[in-house]
């Protein structure tokens, strides 16, 4: 993975987690607490596993195991 890809898909996670702010806020507006943060929980899920993912490849570039071209 090239490092301009990474930052893609690290803008990507933080728009995600954004994304799922927007989904809770306006949800509340018109339906119950339960149902907008059962509709927000997939999009933050999503948002934590890619920047989980991406945390272990930055550490394996910086450890010199795995290299970002």
């Amino acid at each position: 993975m090239d490092r301009s890809r990474f930052v893609g898909l690290a803008l990507l996670a933080f728009g995600l987690v954004f994304l799922s702010f927007i989904v809770r806020g306006t949800t509340r507006l018109i339906a119950p607490y339960e149902l907008a943060v059962a509709l927000s929980a997939p999009i933050l899920f999503v948002a934590a596993g890619l920047l989980a993912v991406l945390a272990v490849l930055a550490t394996l570039d910086v450890t010199g195991i795995g290299r970002l071209e």
